[in-house]
C-alpha cells in the first residue's frame, strides 16, 4: 500500500467513478481499477459497491476515506516542507465574530515575529471551520461555538460576551430592564444555521420557552447591524462588534444578568496534525491576547431571567 494507492482511491471518492478518476490522474482506468483492487485485498473489506456500473462507497470506504485523507495530506506536507526552502504555511479559519474582532490583531502580531511563514486566513461559521479542519483543509481554527467532532481538540482562550441589541427607534431602547416574555414575537435578525452565535441564542429561547419570529438571516455582522438600524429588529451580536455604536446612541444593547451567554473563543486543531512550530507560536499569541473587559466600558441594560 503506496501514497499512489491513497490518491488514487481518494480521486475515485470525489468524482464517483473509475474513468473520471483516470482522467484526473492521467493513468489508464485498468490502473484505477487494480489500484482499488489491491487495496480490497490488503485490507480484506469492499471499499465501493457496484451497482449499475455506478460506485456508491460503503461505510468501510468512508472510513478510510478519512484517513487516506490525512495521510496524503501530511505526506504533501512534508514534500513542501522539504522541497520548497522549508517555508512553512499557516491555514487560519475564524468564525464570522472572530474574523471581524479579534483575528485582524491576532494574524498582524503573529506576522510582525514570524515572516518568514506564509499566512492564509479563511472566514466562515462553526460548522465550516469544523468540516474544514476534518478534511484536512486548514491547520487550526478560532471559534465561537463548540465543536461536535471527537477528533478535533478545542482549547477555550478568549473570554467573549453577547448582548441582545436594537435600534433607536425601537421600544426597547426606552428600557433599562427585559424579561425573556419580552422577547416573545418580536422580529430578529439571526445569524445563519450552523453559527456558534446562534445556537447558543436558540438554546436560551429553548430553556425559557419563547419563540420569536425570524424575519432576516445574515452572516454578516456589519450587515446584521444595518438591517437592526433600517428595519428594527433585534439581534444578538458580541458586544465588541458594536462598542462604538452603542456610545453613540446609535443602538442599545442587554446584557443577559445571568450570564448564560458568557462564552469562550477556542483555539481548535486535528488530534492528528502535526503541530508545527507555526501553529505552537499562533496558540501562544491568542493565549496572550488581551481581552478587554468591553463590557464594563459600555453602558448596558439588563436582560433578567425573573
Amino acid at each position: 500500500m503506496t501514497i499512489r494507492h491513497l490518491r488514487i482511491f481518494l480521486a475515485v471518492a470525489d468524482s464517483g467513478t473509475m474513468s473520471q478518476a483516470a482522467k484526473k490522474l492521467y493513468i489508464t482506468q485498468p490502473s484505477v481499477s487494480q489500484a482499488v483492487r489491491e487495496l480490497e485485498e490488503h485490507y480484506r473489506v469492499l471499499l465501493f459497491e457496484r451497482l449499475s456500473k455506478k460506485l456508491y462507497i460503503t461505510e468501510a470506504g468512508k472510513t478510510f476515506y478519512s484517513y487516506a485523507k490525512q495521510v496524503v495530506f501530511q505526506f504533501d506536507q512534508l514534500e513542501e516542507h522539504m522541497f520548497r526552502d522549508l517555508k512553512e504555511r499557516l491555514r487560519i479559519g475564524a468564525t464570522v465574530t472572530v474574523g471581524s474582532r479579534a483575528l485582524p490583531e491576532i494574524v498582524r502580531e503573529f506576522r510582525l515575529e514570524h515572516p518568514q511563514t506564509d499566512v492564509y486566513c479563511y472566514g466562515g461559521n462553526t460548522q465550516t471551520i469544523e468540516e474544514k479542519l476534518l478534511a484536512m483543509e486548514l491547520d487550526v481554527g478560532i471559534i465561537e461555538g463548540k465543536v461536535q467532532s471527537r477528533d478535533l481538540v478545542a482549547i477555550p482562550m478568549i473570554d467573549d460576551y453577547l448582548v441582545l441589541v436594537c435600534g433607536k427607534d425601537h421600544p426597547f431602547m426606552e428600557r433599562e430592564k427585559l424579561y425573556p416574555s419580552d422577547l416573545k414575537d418580536q422580529e430578529f435578525v439571526m445569524r445563519e444555521k450552523g453559527s456558534g452565535t446562534r445556537a447558543l441564542f436558540e438554546n436560551y429561547l429553548e430553556k425559557h420557552g419563547v419563540r420569536i419570529k425570524v424575519v432576516f438571516e445574515e452572516s454578516s455582522p456589519a450587515a446584521i447591524l444595518r438591517t437592526v438600524q433600517i428595519n428594527q429588529c433585534l439581534a444578538v451580536l458580541s458586544v465588541g462588534l458594536i462598542e462604538t455604536e452603542v456610545k453613540e446612541g446609535r443602538l442599545k444593547a442587554f446584557a443577559q444578568e445571568e450570564q448564560e451567554w458568557n462564552r469562550k473563543f477556542s483555539f481548535v486543531y486535528h488530534k492528528d496534525n502535526f503541530l508545527t512550530v507555526g501553529i505552537k507560536e499562533l496558540e501562544r499569541i491568542v493565549k496572550n491576547y488581551g481581552e478587554r473587559d468591553v463590557l464594563a466600558k459600555v453602558p448596558v441594560g439588563s436582560l433578567m431571567n425573573r
